[in-house]
C-alpha cells in the first residue's frame, strides 16, 4: 500500500468548506475586484485560489446565489447582479413555517417599509422609475379579470416603489418580504372580488399619482391606506373561504363579501 508524501498531500485541493468560498468572494467584492454585473473566476481558477475542491465550489457559489449575491447564466459563468440587490426569501419562509406568521403581522411589516419607502420615492423617483410605476398601474387595470396576473402585477408595482426610493437596503428587503406575500396569496389570489381588484387598481393609482406629483406625505398617506384596505379585505376573504391561508377550492363558488 502506497502511502502518499506531503508533496502529494499539497498538491491536491482540499476538500474545504463553503464558508471559505463565500469569504473569497466576499473579499473579492470588498477588495474592489468584482463589481456589479463582473463575472467571476471559473469554477477551476476559483478552486485553484481557494485550494479546495470543485464541488466545493459549486456548493459555495449555490451558497452565493440563494443570497442574490451571484447569478449563473448557462455557458456563460457566474456574475454579480448588476441591478438591485436581492436577498432570497427562503430563511423568512422557514421562520414563517416555524412560528406561522400571520397576515396581521405581515402588512404591519409592510406598512413599516412601504409607507416610508413611498415618500422617499415621491422626493428621490428618477423618471426611469415613474415610467416603471405607471406601466404596472396600467397594467393592473388590464388584469382586472385574472386575479394571479393582477397579484404579480401588483407585487412588481410595490418593487417598484421601493426601487425608487433609492435605497437599496429597502429594495433588498421588499424583494424578499414580496417573495414571502406572493407564495401565501398566489393560493388565495382567486377569492379576491372585482370591487377589491378595482379598488386596489385605483389606490396603486393614487400612490403613483402622488409619487409622481413629487407629494412626499400624500404618498405616505395613500400607501398607508392602500395596505389597511388590502388587509381588511384579506380578512373577509378569509372569513367567507374558512381561513387566509387555506388553499382556494375551485369547485365551491364563492359568495361576496356582505355589503356595508
Amino acid at each position: 500500500m502506497l502511502v502518499p508524501t506531503r508533496a502529494d498531500q499539497a498538491s491536491e485541493p482540499r476538500e474545504g468548506s463553503t464558508d471559505q468560498v463565500v469569504s473569497h468572494v466576499r473579499a473579492l467584492i470588498v477588495g474592489g475586484k468584482l463589481k456589479p454585473g463582473g463575472r467571476l473566476p471559473a469554477e477551476r481558477d476559483l478552486a485553484v485560489q481557494i485550494g479546495v475542491s470543485r464541488p466545493t465550489v459549486r456548493a459555495g457559489l449555490r451558497a452565493l446565489a440563494a443570497m442574490g449575491v451571484v447569478v449563473s447564466r448557462h455557458g456563460s459563468g457566474t456574475y454579480i447582479p448588476s441591478g438591485p440587490p436581492k436577498l432570497g426569501s427562503a430563511p423568512l419562509g422557514f421562520l414563517a413555517a416555524l412560528h406561522g406568521f400571520t397576515r396581521e403581522e405581515m402588512y404591519e411589516a409592510r406598512k413599516l417599509l412601504e409607507v416610508g419607502a413611498a415618500g422617499m420615492a415621491a422626493e428621490r423617483a428618477a423618471p426611469e422609475r415613474i415610467a416603471a410605476m405607471a406601466e404596472e398601474v396600467a397594467n393592473l387595470f388590464s388584469a382586472m379579470n385574472d386575479p394571479q396576473a393582477f397579484l404579480v402585477h401588483d407585487i412588481d408595482f410595490h418593487r417598484s416603489v421601493a426601487a425608487a426610493s433609492g435605497n437599496p437596503i429597502i429594495a433588498a428587503v421588499m424583494e424578499m418580504i414580496s417573495s414571502l406575500y406572493y407564495e401565501r396569496r398566489r393560493e388565495t389570489a382567486t377569492r379576491a372580488t372585482q370591487r377589491n381588484l378595482r379598488d386596489a387598481a385605483e389606490m396603486h393609482r393614487r400612490v403613483y399619482q402622488a409619487i409622481r406629483a413629487g407629494d412626499a406625505n400624500a404618498a405616505r398617506a395613500a400607501m398607508s391606506e392602500h395596505l389597511t384596505q388590502s388587509s381588511s379585505y384579506q380578512a373577509q376573504e378569509a372569513e367567507d373561504g374558512d381561513g387566509a391561508d387555506a388553499p382556494a377550492r375551485p369547485a365551491a363558488r364563492r359568495r361576496p363579501p356582505a355589503k356595508r
